[in-house]
């Protein structure tokens, strides 16, 4: 289960979760025009719909989406480092956040994943705990609060898709709130 927390001076998000799979497999779910899509979303909440990106540093990238009401969003920024498969960190424009410009810092580490055989634990493969960090929400701290509810969810999504192999298309609808009639979410983007 994915971690968030908000740094004290409500500047950054520090999130991170562990994923039973390889840090290349995992970095490549993030910058991969093929993949993202697959991953980054879910019905009745949002989903990206196409993903770019010319991975090196000063490459821009950019995602295009549709929230829960049907209307459109984008994100873009440019690489600052791309280091795989431990490290990229690139900026982050939202349109949902006018002209707030933020930094989100990925960090892959291979951690091993052991399983109870009868000798005992053995290592049976290599997963990742992925950490992220974003920061630069000093001037609109309320963005710091969805956005590190968004990241749970954007992590729960990876790594239901890495693990599992669950994708937009075949991950469960958001549930209903009886209480407000629509669709329960984080409301982290659109």
């Amino acid at each position: 289960m994915a971690t968030a927390t908000i740094t004290p001076d409500q500047d950054a998000i520090d999130a991170e979760i562990f994923i039973a799979a390889p840090p290349e497999r995992v970095f490549q779910a993030i910058v991969d025009p093929e993949q993202m899509p697959k991953w980054w979303g879910q019905r009745g909440v949002y989903h990206t719909t196409e993903y770019q990106a010319d991975l090196r540093p000063g490459g821009k990238w950019s995602m295009v989406g549709v929230n829960a009401n049907g209307a459109p969003f984008r994100v873009e920024g440019e690489y600052l480092e791309v280091d795989p498969p431990r490290l990229l960190v690139h900026t982050w424009i939202a349109s949902w956040t006018g002209s707030l410009k933020t930094t989100v810092r990925w960090e892959l580490e291979a951690r091993g994943v052991h399983a109870l055989q009868h000798r005992g634990p053995q290592k049976v493969g290599t997963g990742t705990v992925l950490r992220i960090h974003h920061s630069g929400f000093a001037v609109q701290p309320g963005a710091a609060k969805s956005h590190s509810q968004g990241w749970i969810q954007v992590l729960g999504w990876m790594q239901s898709f890495m693990e599992r192999g669950e994708t937009v298309d075949t991950r469960p609808e958001a549930p209903l709130d009886p209480a407000k009639g629509m669709r329960r979410h984080n409301n982290v983007s659109p």
